[in-house]
């Protein structure tokens, strides 16, 4: 009898999640949003002068001073969308994760799945604002499936690569001098104070084994011990900014092979479903699973060397010991939504004005603003479709008003 698998007693102890909790995504909730009356998202930015006006003979005429310009920009809102489907068979024969007796409500798990994609939601509304702030241009789709840039005209001197010899990994790295300048740099152009730095751990990583900043804080009332322990406190204070935030918050990127990829050396040629958020220099890893769709198997990483939007291929170097199965099997790459190598600046707020905001545009048939989740129930054979959408577009009202320079 203890041989039968079927009469043997086992307890399930605990359930652990990851990657369920809603993203903690600080650009969207540091600009906010506004709804605009049609897709089409049109601003105008109007810069005045600092001028001083100059010295006039008494008894002579006024000299003439020129009326600003007005600068227009136009883009199309870009729209987002996903779906997922429940079937019946499968709701009511899951068992609530965590506990083997316990049946999963079908409204639970609705609520459960509805979540997911509000998160995954949310991720691509953020997205799009690191983008504008340390690219100043992003590509997406218009209604055609067609795609179109944004460029928000962004001078490239807002966006520099510090010399080889002034990398702040490297010895000959002069971060405070840096400091320095790309504070001047910012107040002459942007004629704001800096209010927000946004950096990466690995940004944090060569500030903090930095010599010179070592040196200085040593000198502080902080203390070199300090600068381990709480080194965005201690690197606020030093660069004198009201928000230091290290941001680390991290999306993936998933694609489904569309034809089989076998194990061996690279380079590989992996067809996908989907390439669109897969660049040159990623590192991809592929998951294979058994032949049930269970447990798992992350292949090596492989490195993207080249992507073919139009063939829908990835090129990638690597040797990788599992094969992947088409339509079973995906690559994937975890991204932070900062780039792992910029220091990022800028002012939320000029003379009281955002510099930036998210353009709500209408879509749906009741001119729905925002995200939209929605369900949709199927007859025969009976199920339900949960969807989520959201319509719009971040416009920057200021370009002179961010500065992202590359230091690693």
């Amino acid at each position: 009898m203890n041989n039968i698998p079927e009469l043997r007693q086992s307890t399930l102890q605990k359930l652990v999640t990851r990657h369920e909790t809603a993203p903690n995504l600080v650009l969207m909730k540091t600009f906010g949003s506004d709804q605009w009356e049609s897709e089409d998202v049109k601003w105008e930015a109007q810069i005045g002068n600092r001028g001083i006006m100059p010295f006039a003979g008494e008894d002579q005429p006024a000299p003439i001073v020129g009326i600003e310009g007005v600068s227009a920009h136009e883009a199309t809102a870009a729209f987002w969308k996903e779906k997922t489907y429940l079937g019946a068979s499968f709701m009511n024969n899951i068992r609530e994760p965590g506990d083997s007796r316990k049946h999963y409500t079908a409204a639970k798990l609705l609520s459960r799945e509805t979540n997911k994609l509000r998160n995954r939601c949310d991720r691509r509304k953020e997205w799009m604002f690191c983008k504008m702030l340390t690219a100043g241009a992003f590509s997406y789709l218009d209604r055609r499936g067609n795609k179109i840039s944004v460029d928000y005209g962004v001078p490239t001197a807002h966006f520099p690569t510090l010399a080889a010899d002034r990398l702040w990994s490297a010895d000959t790295s002069k971060v405070l001098e840096d400091w320095f300048d790309i504070v001047e740099f910012y107040e002459y152009h942007a004629q704001a104070p800096i209010t927000h730095v946004m950096i990466t751990s690995e940004v944090l990583r060569a500030l903090v084994l930095n010599k010179g900043v070592q040196s200085l804080v040593q000198k502080s009332a902080f203390g070199d011990g300090d600068l381990m322990t709480r080194p965005a406190v201690v690197l606020q204070s030093l660069f004198g900014v009201q928000n230091f935030l290290v941001y680390n918050e991290m999306y993936e990127v998933r694609s489904w092979l569309a034809s089989a990829l076998t194990a061996g050396a690279g380079p590989h040629t992996i067809t996908v479903d989907e390439v669109k958020d897969i660049e040159v220099g990623d590192t991809i890893y592929g998951v294979a699973h058994d032949d049930d769709g269970t447990a798992p198997t992350v292949t090596e990483a492989m490195t993207v060397t080249a992507v073919s939007a139009a063939a829908g291929t990835i090129t990638a170097t690597g040797a990788i010991t599992t094969s992947l199965r088409s339509q079973v099997d995906y690559v994937y790459t975890m991204r932070k939504f900062l780039p792992k190598d910029q220091f990022t600046v800028f002012a939320d707020t000029i003379e009281g004005q955002k510099i930036a905001e998210f353009a709500e545009a209408p879509f749906d048939l009741n001119r729905q603003y925002g995200m939209k989740v929605d369900q949709k129930t199927k007859w025969d054979p009976d199920g339900v479709f949960i969807r989520v959408q959201n319509k719009g577009l971040p416009v920057l009202y200021f370009e002179d008003a961010v500065y992202s320079v590359t230091v690693l």
